[in-house]
């Protein structure tokens, strides 16, 4: 006869209960993933993706940057065509989505792991992530759809299933599942919660943020991709313009410390000093990660904007769409890691916001302010842009007839992540999340590398 002791059955127990006591049980699980989905592999293969486009196209990506920004200055004036928004717009909807927190808070995160050497690789991944981003939207465009309602759609899962083929179909769907789950995390719910932790330390209740917030996302997300794009073409021009010239203050009162500040990064880059952990892997992982999260390139998210553009080619879209990375990473992000290091703040043991706003209180006193104000407002256009990520996911998931379901989720869960949010595990797990979208796009960015190269060799750019 078997018999089981006390013991042995009291153990597994006990350590069940305590796992499903508390958050290390979703912890580990997310954190297991994680390791995969936003460690050296993804990060390994967003750099080989890179590597690989920018060679393929023999350095267009940089060489045409001056094209670029004319074809986006053209483009506002462009009229409609085979799309629902200009060029213009569609960047500036992408855009609205990527400068974010992470230019703030992400950024000093990273000088603060990983030492000032962790911008070079920012840099670095960004020139890189540029040829990307041109490649997601030159195949968002070539391998749109025009869904039952009129609208173009695209992204990911379409130049998935229609370039590739249905034998594929299912890696367009978890990109679609994976995406559509992120943006209701990373996307809405914790940025929310940034703006009312921030309006809360100036006496404004969270409730009262929650139901302000909710009020203007459903006015503008309740339009559909025109509304959301026209308010994106507004507040994310303005606000970059303001930010820049904020860090430019910082930094010219300052302005002797700027040839230090660039020798530490460059210096750094190589060594892990000043790296909080003191390795050379960890102020590149920081580097990259930071990078990649700031500018998006490689996760599939932009190329879904970019398919409304009213463009008669792809390749001219992918020019406009290129600009993003650079303009996010190479100029924002800068702005931020000069502010940080000119000022010597990040020698204080801070990190993410705080120490961006005590930068800027050791550059110029009492222009803390400025941080507060520009995550707010970058929070706000984040779950602007995140909506119509979302939104296409679960079109593409659903149908049409989960459009109207999706927008009044995504403005009840502004309300509750304003009251509710936290900083931890859901943004853990949004992380993750995110890492998981990049695994699918990636993959059929490499496949249908060979229709990138044909298409821009078969345009003939107008110089």
């Amino acid at each position: 006869m078997l018999t089981v002791s006390s013991n042995s059955l009291s153990t597994p127990f006990l350590l069940f209960t305590e796992l499903n006591s508390s958050d290390n049980f979703l912890e580990t699980i997310n954190g297991s993933i994680s390791t995969f989905a936003w460690g050296w592999p993804t990060v390994f293969l967003i750099a080989i993706t890179g590597i690989t486009l920018m060679l393929g196209l023999n350095f267009m990506p940089l060489l045409r940057l001056p094209y670029g920004l004319h074809m986006m200055l053209n483009g506002k004036s462009t009229e409609l065509d085979e799309g629902e928004i200009t060029a213009f717009q569609a960047l500036m909807t992408s855009l609205s989505a990527t400068i974010g927190t992470g230019n703030i808070a992400g950024v000093a995160a990273a000088i603060a792991i990983g030492g000032p050497g962790a911008v070079f690789w920012m840099w670095l991944i960004a020139i890189f992530g540029i040829a990307t981003k041109y490649a997601e939207a030159v195949l968002a465009v070539e391998y749109r759809e025009t869904d039952s309602l009129g609208n173009h759609v695209g992204g990911p899962m379409y130049y998935i299933k229609n370039g590739l083929g249905p034998r594929w179909q299912w890696l367009g769907g978890l990109f679609a599942i994976f995406g559509m789950l992120a943006g209701f995390g990373i996307g809405n719910g914790v940025q929310c919660f940034e703006v009312s932790s921030a309006l809360e330390s100036v006496g404004i209740p969270r409730l009262i943020t929650g139901i302000f917030l909710g009020i203007l996302v459903f006015i503008v997300i309740i339009g559909g991709i025109k509304r959301i794009a026209k308010a994106a073409s507004a507040i994310v021009p303005t606000m970059a313009i303001l930010y820049i010239v904020a860090c430019l203050l910082v930094i010219l009162s300052n302005v002797s410390q700027v040839p230090l500040a660039f020798q530490e990064i460059f210096s750094n880059a190589f060594t892990g000093k000043a790296a909080a952990s003191g390795t050379f892997a960890q102020v590149v992982l920081m580097g990259f990660k930071r990078g990649i999260f700031s500018n998006e390139a490689g996760l599939g998210s932009a190329p879904i904007a970019h398919a409304s553009a009213a463009v008669k080619d792809s390749v001219t879209q992918g020019t406009v769409a290129m600009l993003g990375t650079f303009i996010d990473t190479i100029v924002i992000c800068t702005m931020t890691a000069l502010v940080i290091i000119t000022t010597g703040a990040y020698e204080s043991g801070q990190s993410g916001a705080d120490l961006s706003i005590a930068a800027f209180n050791l550059g110029l006193e009492g222009t803390g302010w400025i941080v507060r104000v520009g995550l707010v407002i970058f929070a706000f256009t984040t779950v602007l842009g995140w909506s119509v990520y979302g939104e296409r996911c679960t079109e593409y998931l659903f149908g049409i007839k989960a459009i109207l379901p999706f927008r009044l989720v995504w403005v009840a869960v502004v309300v509750i992540g304003s009251i509710a949010g936290d900083r931890g595990l859901v943004w853990s797990i949004a992380d993750t999340l995110n890492g998981l979208m990049a695994l699918p796009n990636l993959i059929a960015i490499l496949l249908l590398s060979n229709t990138v190269f044909r298409l821009t060799s078969n345009y003939r750019f107008q110089d």
